[in-house]
């Protein structure tokens, strides 16, 4: 009579009576303990191999130039911003890399606010490094900030966000890249310091000093007011890189007020009155966001200041085919998806280009045009069998009148 094996588990060779589960495999059996051993282990080695992976990827952070050629690809014009993006960037993440030596040398961070009009590619700019370094990227807007105890978002949000973008791998979030828009919208009202609480303008910028010098800072990872009751995250803020962003909509009048100061005598001063606005901005210097309403505790921890130009009509025509995820590319890969060729004439392209700056929305002017050509046919070709269309300038122009696109400056 053969006598019938007890299955036990090939690792800690307890039988099936001894523990809650034994899952059975093809040569062996694993019990529920073991196996939940067996994850904690993998879990933390693969812990291990991120860190590693991480530090051997901050040694081998791309150049200044190489960040430039990739920005290239996605970003047309603003070589300036490029450049000081660039060199931001990797002496960041080369400052993290770097060996520690005995030599009372220690490389502070350098963060970045960049200055210019809607549309001219300031997030695009940010979202595009991120993508190269591959490291954690959020995106905030400034202007739903307010003091703690107010109605509004805690500043402390900004690195909840970043957390959630790193899976809540603190050491992965504590190397990453926040981009705070509409920066200059928590300008304070007035020259002078608020004796009254100014809660989404003064106050924000206050509290943003301590993220951005670099603390220690205890995150709610859910959000404070919602779930005041869970346990905080601690980040140090001292590696993450912030990049601001702004309009500054009508810093370029401060900027020739102060120009026109520093000259001498009446024609002198009419010849800095007849240079072009849309010039201005590159004159730019932090005083001129001190003047906006930045507090200068603030424009002192933000010490690279850069400028993006308006788009011309140029520019606005290469960006509209050139980049790599262009929107007449986006567009023609939509169509593709469903077996259709999709086509622009060199006229419709002009057209949308012409609208474009008549919107002055910049780059972001570009899509509504397009979405609105588009619509009626992104509406009705999956319905059809058609394998080609060719949109030509009398069709664009009746779906632009339709909706009465024209935009009145």
């Amino acid at each position: 009579m053969a006598v019938k094996t007890v299955e036990r588990c090939s690792f800690c060779g307890r039988s099936k009576k001894e523990v809650e589960m034994l899952i059975t495999g093809l040569n062996g059996c694993i019990c529920n303990e073991c196996s939940r051993q067996a994850y904690e282990m993998i879990e933390q080695n693969l812990k291990e191999m991120a860190k590693t992976s991480c530090s051997s990827s901050l040694n081998n952070i791309p150049k200044p130039k190489e960040i430039v050629e990739f920005l290239d690809q996605y970003i047309i014009g603003q070589e300036e911003a490029k450049k000081v993006l660039s060199v931001a960037v990797y002496n960041h993440y080369k400052r993290l890399g770097q060996t520690i030596e005995d030599d009372g040398v220690e490389i502070e961070k350098s963060n970045i606010v960049m200055v210019g009009s809607t549309g001219t590619g300031k997030t695009l700019l940010a979202r595009t490094i991120a993508k190269l370094i591959n490291v954690p990227f959020t995106i905030v807007d400034a202007t739903v900030f307010t003091e703690a105890g107010y109605v509004g978002e805690d500043i402390e949000s900004i690195l909840t966000r970043l957390l959630q973008a790193a899976d809540y791998d603190v050491e992965a979030a504590q190397r990453g890249i926040v981009f705070i828009d509409e920066i200059d919208k928590i300008a304070r009202k007035g020259d002078n310091p608020s004796i009254t609480r100014d809660v989404s303008g003064e106050g924000v910028q206050q509290g943003l000093l301590k993220l951005l010098e670099g603390s220690i800072v205890n995150v709610p990872p859910q959000g404070g007011r919602k779930h005041p009751d869970q346990k905080y995250i601690q980040v140090d803020t001292k590696h993450i890189l912030f990049i601001c962003g702004g309009a500054f909509e009508g810093i370029e009048k401060k900027i020739a007020m102060r120009l026109n100061t520093k000259t001498v005598g009446y024609s002198a001063s009419r010849a800095n009155m007849v240079r072009e606005t849309n010039d201005m901005i590159k004159f730019v210097i932090p005083e001129d966001l001190k003047s906006f309403g930045l507090i200068p505790e603030i424009i002192g921890r933000l010490p690279l200041l850069t400028h993006l130009n308006k788009l011309d009509r140029a520019a606005l025509r290469r960006i509209l085919t050139e980049p790599k995820n262009s929107i007449i590319k986006q567009y023609v890969k939509l169509m593709k998806i469903d077996g259709v060729d999709l086509n622009f004439s060199e006229e419709v392209l002009d057209m949308i280009v012409d609208k474009a700056m008549e919107s002055n929305l910049g780059a972001r002017g570009l899509r509504s045009i397009v979405e609105t050509i588009m619509i009626d046919l992104m509406y009705e070709t999956p319905s059809t069998k058609k394998k080609k269309i060719d949109i030509d300038p009398a069709y664009a122009k009746e779906k632009l009148s339709t909706l009465n696109y024209d935009v009145q400056n």
